[in-house]
């Protein structure tokens, strides 16, 4: 299998950050890690080799970055601002930075990608397809965490604001909503231990509301908010979603 890692200066984040990919074909599919995760998470946690058929299938082709804004809410860098300000910068660094490399590498200027995540990655990844429709085609989100005022206790600013697909979808008008109401996203969990099944349907009301197609499948109590779970999930709904 094809892997190639990437490591640049983003203006954007003021530090390096890194890009690994994996594949040589196929629909792009970028993977954000969990909180602390960095690009390679998905790796050493076996996502990979969950995903090695598809892969060496030609069907897809995987990418993933380090998770720069959920370490510091992790790890509580900085001030409250501080955070909100990075997690902003760090979508505009997808879609400025990452998407760029992304569609060279795919050698198409106009392909659409796929984000997908588990936990803090599932709220990246149904953020930056929210946010920036026109260069993602739709997100995954595993047992999504996307109330991070709520699960990490702090008050947000403008920059969170504008960053929480809870906080500004429901405000989206124009060209923006009526390209998202083009794009599909699915909201997958477990009812195992650590999950919260709220999460989920409450971010499915505020896209149904705002008429963005969506769907929301419920696993047993058997699936725990961790990896086996995540490794099962990612490459069933990938199948599904990828010609």
């Amino acid at each position: 299998m094809t892997k190639t890692v990437s490591r640049w200066h983003s203006e954007r984040l003021h530090r390096e950050i890194t890009l690994a990919r994996w594949g040589h074909y196929g629909q792009p599919v970028l993977v954000f890690p969990t909180a602390g995760g960095d690009a390679e998470e998905i790796e050493r946690m076996l996502m990979i080799d969950a995903l090695a058929p598809l892969i060496d299938a030609g069907r897809i082709k995987v990418y993933s970055v380090d998770s720069l804004a959920g370490r510091a809410f992790a790890d509580t860098e900085g001030s409250v601002a501080h955070r909100c300000w990075l997690l902003n910068a760090f979508h505009h660094y997808v879609a400025n930075e990452v998407v760029p490399a992304i569609r060279v590498d795919c050698k198409s200027d106009e392909i659409g990608i796929l984000a997908a995540g588990a936990s803090i990655g599932a709220f990246n990844a149904v953020a930056v397809a929210c946010r920036f429709p026109g260069l993602f085609s739709g997100a995954l989100g595993m047992s999504g965490t996307y109330d991070l005022e709520g699960l990490l206790k702090f008050q947000g600013n403008e920059d969170y604001y504008f960053s929480a697909p809870l906080s500004f979808v429901p405000g989206l008008t124009g060209e923006h909503i009526e390209t998202l109401r083009h794009r599909f996203i699915l909201l997958a969990f477990g009812q195992g231990r650590w999950e919260s099944p709220e999460e989920a349907w409450r971010m499915a009301g505020v896209l149904g509301r705002r008429g963005i197609p969506n769907r929301v499948d419920p696993w047993g109590p058997e699936y725990d908010h961790d990896w086996p779970t995540w490794r099962e999930m990612l490459p069933k709904y990938l199948d599904e979603l990828v010609d």
